[in-house]
């Protein structure tokens, strides 16, 4: 393909009180994409780290939820001209060392929705646990498998980006409805093995809330996978 012809894609990472984290992870994004990082109304100085590594850097204030940093993101890119965004988060999760791996798979199957599948046997119990689990009842609600429902290791197209664009979900949820989406849509998902990383990051979700949310969303894309089949 013609250098001309590349698409523009950008590293989008959402960040919430990670300054001890997020500076290597710019600076190894970087070696592959530009990056934009928005701010979710930390309390410390992840924005300005951020900026110094070497970051376009969006500050939302308050507080909104990582959904609601990735759709300003995403506005962002659109606003600049990108045809694709891979979204990573901030603590070291994801490697950007993989980047060329969505890329690939992009440039390969031109995939609207590619999401980085972990291997659930490297996570902790607890987390094995609950993801083999979400994972099951994600796939059972949308009527398909699905390899990893919960990573936030994409790369989502222009038209995945504007179609994603008027939900109103702010935490994680709006990454499980991104899939419903995709599929309700008939665009084209894909999956890239990436590596399982956890090294104690606190995690920033309340499980009470993050359970009653996940029965809400199981239910609901039962019923939309239902709807659309009728």
């Amino acid at each position: 393909m013609d250098a001309a012809a590349q698409p523009r894609v950008l590293a989008l990472i959402p960040a919430y009180n990670e300054s001890a984290r997020i500076a290597p992870v710019i600076a190894s994004a970087l070696r592959q994409l530009p990056v934009l990082v928005v701010d979710d109304g930390s309390k410390d100085d992840t924005a300005a780290l951020a900026e110094t590594a070497g970051a376009t850097v969006l500050r939302q204030v308050p507080n909104q939820g990582k959904g609601a940093a990735l759709r300003a993101g995403m506005t962002w890119a659109l606003a600049h001209g990108f045809d694709a965004v891979i979204t990573l988060d901030a603590d070291g999760q994801h490697d950007p060392a993989e980047i060329p791996a969505f890329l690939a798979c992009y440039a390969e199957t031109a995939a609207d929705l590619i999401i980085g599948a972990r291997d659930f046997g490297q996570m902790p119990a607890v987390r094995r646990v609950s993801n083999t689990v979400g994972r099951w009842s994600f796939s059972w609600a949308l009527g398909q498998p699905v390899q990893d429902n919960q990573s936030g290791y994409r790369l989502l197209s222009r038209r995945m980006m504007e179609a994603v664009l008027g939900s109103s979900e702010h935490g994680f949820e709006f990454e499980v409805e991104m899939i419903v989406t995709c599929v309700q849509l008939g665009y084209a998902l894909g999956w890239v093995p990436i590596r399982t990383i956890y090294a104690g990051e606190t995690s920033h979700i309340d499980p009470w809330t993050h359970a009653s949310n996940w029965v809400r969303l199981v239910r609901q894309t039962r019923q939309k996978m239902r709807a659309g089949s009728a």
